[in-house]
């Protein structure tokens, strides 16, 4: 039995690190992880039922000793964008000159992905236990063939040309494709002890791996802080450096370490409570792409928090209502405004000379993303020793405002709504199946181009997934 354990963590283990997990959901984190926590949108902290538990809930590793599970979702996302014509079409005004996009209408490429995960419990003692996780948390992939972007790359309205590509990455040679890559992979050891009949702690070591890649983004060149800074305004003839950290650099990747504490405290029998608080990780920084996020390659991962009470008001039936919080707003990269770009010296005729506002700078151009609370609400009940079936639902306000909708074509993680459905099967082993079907509903955001106001752009999106995981003793 050791062996064949052994034997089914390590298939896990090399599944995960060879997989690399795309998705989005709430904004770019997942609506829950685990088969029986997706099957109830994420809810059911209060009531943690497989290993796995352990990566919403450290405190959950004792009450799950012996327990391991391993899973694979199929995921697909819908993504498109849509622009508008424009009465501006790339040309120049006393304003500045327009970029304007397309019109163009076009779907992402890439719609399907496979994410794994897997995680086991071992006693120590009556009183404590600990844990192992691996399993992707957040990501988001989008791949943007064709469309047309005008624009004059000198800015003095002699050479007004439309490129191919949607950022006109095609000024580059090739035809432009844009669209960014995002992956994060989590590795965590857990430690969780109890404090009485009914309460216990938990706390995990958090070791984070981040793949990113850009591309299709040279255009943005003149408002990196690397060209921006280079150039001198007093002699306009001096060659500007361009940025070499911006696009189209291939993978790179980022390492961080972090920390999450959990509790669980069973209040009454048939009332349960959890909350879990994951900190703020930092990353080492993405060098390959420094001119392109703020503050010169940052990408940390947000704090967040959650919090759940289940109710059992029969043994075979447990209803449970969560929240989460997600930070993104506190990432730089992520939560800085678009429009900290117009500070940059190249965007405003070097009224300022301040280039931290520029791409890379460390007030430089992000994504724009608010704060994201999450709510949720979850059903399990058991028809037999060997069924128990599972359904939730989740919304959080998506955290793109209609401003920020021109830079987020390459990550328009808009969805609010999630409806989920579940079910396990006991197996005459001891051993069980578990299934998990989310579908995310289509959400819409439209804005004005920030560098075209005569045209509107809007994205949408919307998703499926199917996971399936297998647990044991």
């Amino acid at each position: 039995m050791q062996l064949k354990q052994q034997t089914r963590l390590a298939t896990a283990r090399v599944t995960l690190l060879l997989t690399t997990p795309l998705w989005a959901t709430n904004g770019y984190f997942m609506h829950g992880i685990g088969t029986k926590n997706k099957g109830m949108a994420g809810a059911g902290l209060a009531m943690p039922e497989d290993a796995i538990s352990v990566a919403n809930n450290p405190a959950s590793a004792l009450s799950n000793t012996g327990k391991y599970d391993l899973g694979i979702a199929v995921f697909s996302p819908s993504r498109s964008y849509e622009t508008t014509n424009s009465q501006a079409n790339g040309q120049c005004s006393p304003m500045g000159c327009a970029f304007t996009i397309g019109p163009n209408d076009l779907d992402s490429d890439n719609k399907y992905f496979y994410i794994p995960n897997m995680a086991g419990a071992w006693e120590i003692n009556d009183q404590s236990a600990w844990a192992l996780a691996f399993y992707g948390k957040g990501g988001m992939n989008t791949t943007w063939n064709g469309g047309t972007a005008t624009f004059d790359p000198t800015q003095t309205g002699q050479q007004v040309t439309t490129f191919p590509g949607t950022y006109g990455g095609g000024m580059a040679g090739g035809n432009g494709a844009a669209g960014v890559d995002l992956s994060q992979a989590y590795l965590e050891i857990t430690y969780a002890r109890s404090a009485g009949e009914n309460f216990t702690w938990g706390a995990t070591l958090v070791g984070v791996m981040q793949v990113f890649a850009a591309r299709g983004l040279v255009a943005f060149s003149p408002y990196t802080e690397t060209y921006a800074s280079s150039i001198d305004p007093e002699n306009p003839n001096s060659p500007p450096d361009f940025p070499q950290n911006l696009t189209n650099n291939g993978h790179d990747t980022s390492f961080g370490v972090g920390a999450k504490f959990g509790i669980k405290w069973d209040w009454t029998e048939t009332v349960s409570f959890a909350a879990a608080y994951q900190f703020k990780i930092g990353m080492s920084k993405l060098d390959d792409y420094a001119d392109l996020f703020a503050d010169q390659g940052n990408m940390d991962i947000p704090a967040s928090l959650k919090a759940g009470l289940t109710f059992r008001p029969q043994e075979s039936f447990a209803l449970s209502f969560d929240i989460e919080k997600i930070w993104y707003n506190d990432v730089v990269s992520v939560g800085n405004p678009f429009i900290n770009l117009f500070s940059c010296p190249t965007a405003n005729n070097f009224a300022t000379r301040d280039t931290s506002y520029c791409l890379g700078g460390n007030r430089g151009a992000g994504f724009g993303w608010d704060d994201m609370m999450v709510y949720k609400v979850g059903a399990q009940w058991n028809t037999s020793n060997d069924w128990t079936w599972r359904a939730g639902f989740s919304h959080g306000k998506q955290p793109i405002d209609s401003s920020e909708v021109m830079f987020n074509i390459l990550a328009p993680g808009v969805i609010e709504d999630h409806l989920t459905f579940g079910f396990t099967r006991g197996l005459s082993s001891g051993d069980e199946f578990s299934v998990a079907v989310m579908y995310g509903f289509n959400k819409k955001v439209t804005g004005p181009n920030p560098f075209d106001p005569s045209q509107d752009i809007s994205i949408d999106m919307d998703q499926w997934e199917i996971e399936f995981s297998y647990g044991w003793r």
